[in-house]
């Protein structure tokens, strides 16, 4: 099993000196990949709230913020050379389509085939309006955004006539290095969310799950596979972040239920913290070695 680990970066604690010393510790202790979730603002009142804490806040620094995921690993490429580097999840219908297929090309081709497109829908409806879109057909328009991205991966010319975007005779190059194109990770866990892993994803991710609660979900993708007339091959990776208070020999229960990576949440970034918490995961390679 490949073991990797999730940090949302964020200021004023993410310094680029720390960022550029937990990318260099990171590759050093053999780590897999390095995932970023993704958040372009915050609000101070939500519908919803976050899915992955007690209050239904995200919890960023006192004064600070999220620091935008394209950026910050076109920062660690810089300093790496064999970790990869994972959306964790980039919130698709609330981007450019184009210019979400030219970032991620162009990180792909600059890292030498090291990115994986991990994406979903969100939970933040003020960010999705916030953004210029509207939140009911959100996953619709997700899918075809997906497949407009695809699409100019792949194809030298692409003529599109979609509902949200319509274009003739597009060029966009340099191709991703990998093949056939940057591999599509989908995260969430409605039957639309496993629908769409089936029809784009080269993998599921599931965040914060447990191993009762990640076998509940891939009996669910499972199901969604067979709906399609398909099966899910061994090359179809299965990507986890436990709960941030797993204990170590909890992985065997992961390994048991045929996941590819854990992505172990970072949890705090305060000086202190980051290195203990490393040497922590460190044992982790170790063990999965």
């Amino acid at each position: 099993m490949k073991i990797g680990v999730f940090s949302t970066f964020m200021s004023p604690l993410a310094t680029p000196a720390m960022i550029r010393d937990f990318g260099r510790r990171s590759e050093e202790i053999g780590l897999e990949s390095i995932w970023m979730g993704e958040h372009v603002a915050l609000f101070d009142k939500n519908t919803f709230g976050y899915p992955s804490s007690k209050d239904g806040r995200i919890p960023v620094p006192p004064g600070g913020g999220m620091l935008d995921v394209t950026a910050t690993f076109g920062f660690l490429a810089a300093v790496t050379s064999k970790v990869r580097f994972g959306t964790g999840v980039a919130l698709v219908p609330q981007r450019n389509p184009i210019y979400t297929a030219k970032e991620m090309c162009t990180l792909d081709w600059l890292t030498d085939g090291r990115i994986d497109f991990g994406i979903g829908v969100g939970w933040n409806k003020e960010e999705v309006e916030a953004c210029g879109y509207r939140w009911e057909d959100r996953g619709a328009r997700c899918d075809e955004f997906l497949e407009v991205m695809r699409r100019l991966w792949t194809e030298p010319v692409v003529d599109f006539n979609g509902k949200w975007v319509k274009f003739e005779t597009m060029r966009m190059d340099p191709k991703p290095i990998q093949k056939p194109h940057v591999p599509i990770i989908v995260g969430g866990y409605a039957d639309a969310a496993f629908r769409r892993a089936v029809r784009f994803g080269a993998g599921w991710y599931g965040f914060n799950r447990d191993p009762e609660a990640t076998k509940a979900m891939l009996v669910k993708l499972d199901a969604a596979f067979a709906k399609a007339g398909k099966t899910r091959g061994a090359d179809f990776e299965i990507i986890i972040t436990p709960p941030i208070g797993m204990p170590i020999d909890a992985m065997q229960a992961y390994a048991e239920l045929g996941v590819h990576r854990l992505v172990v949440n970072l949890g705090s970034q305060r000086p202190e913290r980051v290195g203990p918490r490393l040497t922590e995961i460190e044992s982790l390679v170790k063990m999965a070695a």
